[in-house]
């Protein structure tokens, strides 16, 4: 009789085929109970466990007592260590044979002494392999260690995934026998599994869905649980609907394999180690078994951390580098915040991490690849153009809040017109796992609320979308692909990313099955280097996006954890300092040996801070202890360097000396001890990147400061006038040579302002718009405004406000003689919950924009909220200035540790400290002491010389021990105030030559001559690696060397001395 045709009832069909494959509903006659066939016991299991993470060496040698299932270890961050005695069966000769293992932490299997396998609950990893197929002569007997980590995938969160962790937590093995694996079952789960993803994602109105439809149904039908020959006839017909071939004009997603590893984040420094060893040493092992496998992966520090940990891993990846499956990309040390490091900094990114790469691996990346950073700075396609890369990859614009991001791929032009190829792989991941999905995505058709919804929810189970198939996510890389018809190709990343994990054996079968699907983008293998070619043959309709890259979220990250930001910048000062106090020490006295290794070392700890989970504040407290013992590091380090150099610039005398590190001459007041030792003041006059004799100068005007009847103080210095209320709000700053006044008639300067800072879910990460509304003055007086210094070089007054009954804010008010701006030195015992504290300027300027100091740079941001574009910026980042400024007069903010900015209508406000409790729950507690300062100036900022006072603001003058009798001298000056030279350093990897930074600072095409009293015998243009043109010296005459510059154009120059 005939088979009886069904109705076309979607439903039914498909979830008869779903309860088919279920791992919940008729396990015990459905497809999915046949996974697994005959198990048995292990002859032991032992364990111990220790607090530290400890070598394999080393855990062999522990006592190990017996273990039984169940039995809890821990606490969270501890290690348990197993050791795995085996039997396998002589019956199971010819079958494949798996460890099974169930447990709640990370664990790493060693055999003979080596790491060969990560397992993983939570990524898809709960099986190790013994053998494909037993034979005679494989082991049946073996010795295992399983060294398992207490702490998941996503750390140890108490409730949530992004809490503070759980010390206490417990963990437990539910599961370790030896089973037999039937890998005929798992080929056919997967044949059905992309199938009913194809169902699903295709919908109602697609023929080819229907035809998926009833292949799986027709598929259920044939095929018999208990009976393996019967599977053949339902595999054919998966076989002959994924073998339907596509047309010429489908659209192509390029997989790349990538494991995306946080540095530090939800768990320590030290714990990410261990999760490279236990990502890589996986995608080494699926290599060995797909040739066409290839793997990207970011972050040449971890590559040094696997070198140092893992050195037999290590000599295999790099036989798979060579072999082009185990691609290193990015070409940065770590994967670095995009908005808060120096612009040297972000140089310095790709430097160690290009010249890592290069020497390990003989490979310069042409990619940059920064999926998960917040935000991405205009001057970032200069910088990469300099350090060799062409091509950008990232996705993290995508979670904007509030407007979409118009395009996928695109031409992106940094600040100074440099552009690179840019692409978003329009499934919106950096962390695929091989489904359908992945790929259809082009255009989004939920409105911006939901899909900022499903963005939060999105990490939260990111981990179970990987136990899907594959479609849903290759389907996303069409439909949400905003470039259709100007591109044809898109990226699709897959692997368990985050907290590691990577690829797995089944992702890679899923993408087999649909390489070439009728009614699916055609699948291929690929490399950052073929797909990004693929694009650029392509990119003739490619659209390009000027300016910063701003990401619409997680704006409280400018503000975050105050200590790491205030670390990060003063770090960068101190090795600025130390560069060029070396270096000018090299050319003074031949001998002294510049301190490569240990700058070497000092500069990477600065860039592993700057991942962009620990600089930004998004981490543990454990991370934030780790990076503040790193920050105290290198300070401790760097002032040793600093006296090496200082013994040499001295010539070991006992006068006082003041060295200047920047290129312009500084007439300043600067503490110095008196005879008797005591501090004391000076106006010194030192000149540029040069040394001079402490010689205290008379300035034009003194500081005057007076207490008027009223209460209030009135300071002046002959270039501002203040007058500082009782409560030390600002009434007035008048610039006395422009006859104006700064604040406004409407409010008072130097304001502190509480809000309310809850955002919707990432609590670290995020503060709202809505806080602007709860906006709330800091008024209760503990001690008013009174005289604490008045010498005539200096005039401070100081008060104490309380902002609540945990916290308080101490500060001076100190005005210089011939300073152009009024110092808040700042000191907040900070107790608060989800509070946002800022200070506010209201001042007399009308203008429709602000501007604000980025890398090597500035740009301009709206003061009004016209379009949703606009409103979306109403926190943003910047680094040590903000400039409102209508024709012919201004004002600047300046900081010397800040980073947040809002100027909205005429209010200045610079963020100060916030207080969120996830992942640290004590975040920003405790005492800051930071400066700010308010700057008046006649005519534009860049005529002002206001890049030139936050430079001064942030780079002390630094005493230095000469002879009395030394000259005043000066390494280095610059023609031109628009040219900034940012670094002096040695060369690398060749003694007796310096490279010198320089930028363009006003945003204008100007020529500059670099003078100079070093012995420079050849002067070369190179790039940001300090590769240099051979063919193009620069000439030296007697006035210097001349050079031209764009518009924030980086210049590097390699000086033969």
């Amino acid at each position: 009789m005939a088979q009886q045709p069904v109705l076309k009832n979607r439903r039914t069909l498909l979830e008869r085929a779903e309860k088919f494959i279920s791992d919940v509903y008729f396990t015990d006659c459905n497809l999915r109970g046949r996974l697994y066939g005959d198990s048995c016991p292990l002859e032991s299991l032992t364990s111990f466990s220790c607090s530290k993470r400890i070598s394999f060496q080393e855990a062999s040698k522990q006592n190990f007592t017996p273990h039984n299932l169940g039995d809890t270890f821990g606490p969270t961050w501890w290690t348990c260590w197993f050791k795995v005695t085996l039997q396998i069966p002589e019956s199971w000769r010819g079958k494949e044979v798996h460890l099974l293992w169930e447990c709640d932490g990370e664990a790493m299997v060693w055999r003979d002494e080596q790491p060969v396998q990560g397992l993983t609950k939570e990524g898809e990893k709960t099986s190790y392999i013994l053998s494909d197929c037993l034979k005679d002569e494989d082991p049946h007997s073996l010795t295992l260690y399983i060294e398992v980590a207490c702490n998941g995938l996503f750390g140890a969160g108490q409730g949530s995934m992004i809490a503070a962790p759980d010390p206490n937590r417990r963990f437990s093995l539910q599961k370790a026998e030896l089973v037999v694996f039937n890998r005929d079952v798992q080929e056919l789960l997967t044949d059905f599994e992309m199938l009913i993803d194809i169902v699903k994602e295709l919908g109602k109105e697609d023929q080819r869905g229907y035809q998926a439809l009833f292949t799986v149904n027709e598929m259920v039908n044939l095929c018999n649980p208990s009976d393996h020959s019967s599977f053949s006839k339902a595999r054919s017909l998966a076989h002959k609907f994924f073998n339907q071939r596509n047309g010429e004009s489908q659209h192509t997603a390029h997989a790349m394999g990538h494991c995306h590893i946080d540095t530090a984040w939800l768990w320590p420094y030290e714990e990410t180690i261990r999760k490279c060893g236990r990502s890589w040493v996986t995608a080494i092992r699926l290599m060995e078994k797909n040739p066409d496998f290839i793997f990207t992966c970011s972050q040449a520090q971890q590559f040094q951390w696997v070198k140092n940990w893992y050195p037999q891993l290590y000599s295999q990846i790099q036989h798979y580098v060579k072999k082009g499956q185990f691609i290193p990309v990015g070409g940065s040390w770590v994967e670095m915040d995009g908005n808060l490091p120096s612009g040297e900094s972000m140089v310095r990114q790709f430097l160690e991490g290009q010249h890592f790469f290069n020497r390990e691996f003989e490979i310069i990346c042409k990619e940059f690849w920064l999926p998960d950073t917040f935000g991405y700075s205009a001057q970032l396609p200069q910088i990469m153009l300099g350090c060799g890369i062409s091509n950008f990859l990232t996705q993290k614009l995508n979670w904007n809040l509030v407007n979409t991001f118009p395009h996928n791929t695109f031409l992106w032009e940094g600040l100074d017109g440099s552009e690179v190829l840019t692409h978003f792989p329009p499934g919106d991941s950096y962390a695929m796992n091989g489904k359908i999905e992945d790929v259809s995505v082009i255009f989004p058709t939920h409105s911006m609320n939901a899909q900022f919804v499903a963005r939060i929810f999105a990490l939260l189970t990111k981990l179970t979308l990987a136990l899907v198939c594959f479609f849903p996510q290759l389907v996303k890389t069409v439909k949400n692909n905003k470039d259709k018809g100007r591109t044809n190709h898109s990226a699709v990343l897959f692997g368990f990313g985050d907290g590691g994990g990577g690829p797995t054996q089944l992702m890679l079968d899923r993408l087999c099955r649909v390489r070439d699907t009728d009614g699916l983008p055609k699948v291929q293998a690929s490399s950052p280097e073929k797909f990004f070619s693929q694009l650029r043959a392509e990119s003739a309709l490619l659209c390009t996006w000027t300016g910063e890259l701003f990401l619409e979220l997680h704006q409280g990250t400018y503000t975050t954890q105050a200590q790491i930001k205030q670390g990060n910048r003063q770090c960068e000062i101190l090795l600025h300092d130390i560069e060029i106090a070396s270096s000018l020490a090299l050319c003074r006295d031949k001998t002294f040996q510049y301190p490569v290794e240990k700058l070497r070392e000092l500069w990477r700890l600065l860039l592993l801070n700057q991942f962009h989970d620990v600089i930004p504040g998004s981490c543990i407290e454990m991370v934030v202890e780790d990076a503040l013992n790193y920050y105290e590091e290198i300070r401790s380090g760097g002032a040793a360097l600093l006296q090496d150099a200082f013994s040499v610039l001295g010539s070991k005398g006992k006068s006082a000396g003041v060295l200047n590190s920047l290129p312009w001459e500084r007439h300043e007041v600067i503490q110095t001890p008196d005879v008797a030792g005591l501090p004391g003041l000076a106006l010194v006059r030192v000149p540029s990147l040069g040394l001079s004799p402490v010689k205290d100068t008379q300035p034009v005007t003194l500081v005057l400061v007076t207490v008027e009847a009223d209460g209030t103080v009135l300071m002046e210095n002959g270039i501002i006038q203040t007058v500082i209320n009782k409560n030390g709000t600002l009434a007035s700053l008048y610039l006395i040579g422009a006859n104006r006044e700064a604040i406004s008639d409407c409010g008072h300067g130097n304001q502190f302002i509480m809000f309310d800072d809850i955002p919707l879910y990432w609590d670290a990460w995020d503060t709202m718009d809505y806080h602007l509304q709860t906006r709330k003055p800091v008024l209760e007086v503990v001690q008013p405004v009174c005289v604490s210094s008045s010498s005539g070089l200096r005039g401070v007054v100081s008060f104490t406000l309380r902002i609540s009954d945990k916290s308080t804010i101490t500060q001076e008010i100190v005005m210089d003689a011939a300073c152009p701006y009024l110092k808040f030195n700042t000191e907040v015992n900070w107790f608060e919950s989800h509070k946002f504290l800022k200070v506010e300027f209201p001042v007399r300027v009308r203008s429709a924009s602000a501007t604000y100091e980025i890398q090597f740079g500035h740009l301009q941001r709206p003061t009004h909220r016209n379009t949703s574009w606009d409103w979306a910026k109403y926190e943003v980042w910047g680094h040590k200035w903000a400039d409102l400024s209508e024709h012919n007069f201004g004002v600047a903010l300046l900081n010397d540790c800040k980073y947040g900015y809002s100027v909205y209508k005429n209010t200045m406000t610079l963020s100060l400290l916030r207080a969120p409790k996830a992942p640290d729950a004590n975040a920003d507690m405790g005492t800051h002491r930071f400066t700010y300062a308010l700057m008046p100036h006649a005519g534009s900022f860049q005529d002002a010389a206001v890049i030139q006072s936050a430079y001064n603001l942030n780079f002390p003058l630094r005493l230095v021990r000469c002879n009395p009798d030394i000259i005043p001298w000066s390494a280095f000056s610059i023609s031109s105030p628009a040219v900034i030279l940012e670094t002096v350093k040695q060369a690398e990897n060749r003694k007796g030559a310096l490279v010198v930074r320089l930028y363009e600072s006003h945003g204008s095409s100007v020529s500059a001559t670099v003078c100079t009293t070093l012995p420079v015998k050849e002067a070369w243009l190179c790039d940001l690696l300090e590769r240099h043109d051979g063919a193009q010296p620069v000439r030296i005459a007697s006035e210097g060397i001349s050079l031209n510059f764009k518009p924030f154009q980086i210049v590097t120059l390699l000086l033969i001395m």
